[in-house]
């Protein structure tokens, strides 16, 4: 310590310091060290996200990677003038952030952080999703919240396209969407793995039990390969799906209210099988 001070008097390194991630070597001289941090080389931070569910969860995680704090981050999110600028709301706002790695300064501030993902998803969206997407009258935000649901009913890439297809059926025809992982984020309660009737009371326009129509946001970060499954779905005459009763992850599909019911009993006799009751 007495000498990495000494070297820095003599270095004037007090008046230029610069903060962010650096990499120290073995062997490496109180010169060399200096000179690195006087010079501000430093480490790209590998910026990792997914798995989120809220806003909260979102700002809480690139916190803990980057110097930007999860107030500000939170802050942002929650500012109605501040997403107007990206064209979003404060409910879709997640809409904005594509799951991938990515390499950020660790002293990335917050506004830089939101320029630095609008570049990204802008990149994402190139003209042939962007086509896609207007083929099925949808936005890109409201695509991500489609693939939100969809991510959310099957992690089974090879069916997400299937499911995308059923819940697009159902816009076309005015149909309620129905869809049971809208319920389980209303009531902001994820340890919830069997939806009952109690459930569907909720007054929340995340209750797609009781609006028509997507909900305001999406209900999960999903990744490019549920977001692709929406605009590469299944064309197919499925309105319903329902839960094999082999608990494989993978669902039976259905084109009518009879062949529809005879699949649920099926799977809620698996469920009291195993006492799932909740």
């Amino acid at each position: 310590m007495f000498t990495f001070k000494f070297v820095a008097g003599r270095m004037n390194y007090a008046k230029h310091i610069k903060p962010g991630k650096y990499i120290l070597k073995p062997g490496m001289g109180n010169y060399k060290l200096i000179q690195m941090l006087r010079s501000g080389i430093q480490e790209p931070v590998v910026l990792i996200f997914n798995n989120i569910r809220t806003k909260q969860e979102f700002a809480s995680r690139i916190s803990k990677q980057l110097e930007a704090d999860s107030v500000s981050i939170l802050d942002h999110l929650n500012n109605k003038t501040f997403m107007e600028d990206y064209g979003l709301n404060t409910e879709n706002a997640l809409t904005l952030f594509i799951p991938n790695t990515y390499q950020l300064w660790w002293n990335t501030t917050t506004d830089e952080f939101f320029k630095r993902m609008a570049l990204e998803n802008k990149h994402f969206w190139d003209k042939e999703r962007l086509e896609k997407a207007a083929a099925i009258n949808l936005k890109p935000n409201q695509v991500v919240i489609l693939a939100s649901i969809v991510e959310k009913e099957s992690n089974k890439n090879d069916e997400k396209p299937v499911i995308a297809g059923v819940y697009l059926n159902r816009l076309k025809k005015g149909m309620l969407l129905q869809a049971d992982p809208t319920l389980v984020f209303a009531w902001n309660d994820f340890t919830i793995h069997r939806v009952l009737n109690v459930h569907k009371t909720i007054n929340s326009p995340y209750n797609t039990y009781k609006f028509k129509g997507l909900p305001p946001g999406p209900i999960y970060l999903p990744d490019s390969k549920s977001i692709d499954a929406v605009l590469n779905y299944k064309h197919h005459d499925y309105i319903y799906f329902c839960a094999k009763e082999d608990f494989s992850g993978y669902h039976n599909f259905a084109s009518t209210p009879e062949a529809h019911h005879q699949n649920a009993i099926r799977y809620q006799k698996a469920l009291d099988a195993r006492n799932i009751k909740k």
